[in-house]
């Protein structure tokens, strides 16, 4: 069985119900559920944590026998070379996912210091995204 870990940053607990003009109203724990179903044979984790060194502590646990992680970093995306670094360290391939459109927003959302640590990014797809990216990782 694959084992794909999805990791996100910081205020993606509140997923559904912060700005669900910008980001939806279904919860993180109702996808999970969703994706589960739709990869069976897929174990799927997931970890969230609004702390910097709480999330590279945990792709340095997860990221060397995980067949892949998804990486939601929120805002750290913009900021953390330490987590691109952490990424870069261990062998999972990874997929970055956003749920809205980075290079739709303020000019500084528009360069992620994670991007070059991933196979590949999908943003602006909304919750969609992870199952692309768990398609993409199971190719």
């Amino acid at each position: 069985m694959k084992k794909i870990d999805i990791i996100n940053g910081p205020n993606l607990n509140l997923t559904g119900r912060r700005e669900p003009e910008v980001y939806g109203t279904t919860t993180m724990e109702q996808l999970l559920a969703q994706l589960r179903t739709t990869f069976p044979d897929v174990e799927i984790g997931y970890y969230q944590s609004n702390v910097e060194g709480e999330l590279i502590n945990h792709i340095q646990q997860v990221g060397f026998t995980a067949d892949g992680l998804i990486v939601n970093l929120g805002g750290y995306s913009h900021t953390s070379v330490a987590l691109r670094d952490a990424l870069l360290a261990v062998p999972a391939p990874k997929v970055e996912v956003h749920l809205s459109n980075i290079f739709a927003r303020e000019d500084y959302r528009h360069h992620s210091f994670v991007t070059s640590a991933c196979r590949g990014m999908i943003c602006g797809l909304g919750l969609q995204g992870y199952e692309l990216a768990i398609r993409s990782l199971l190719q």
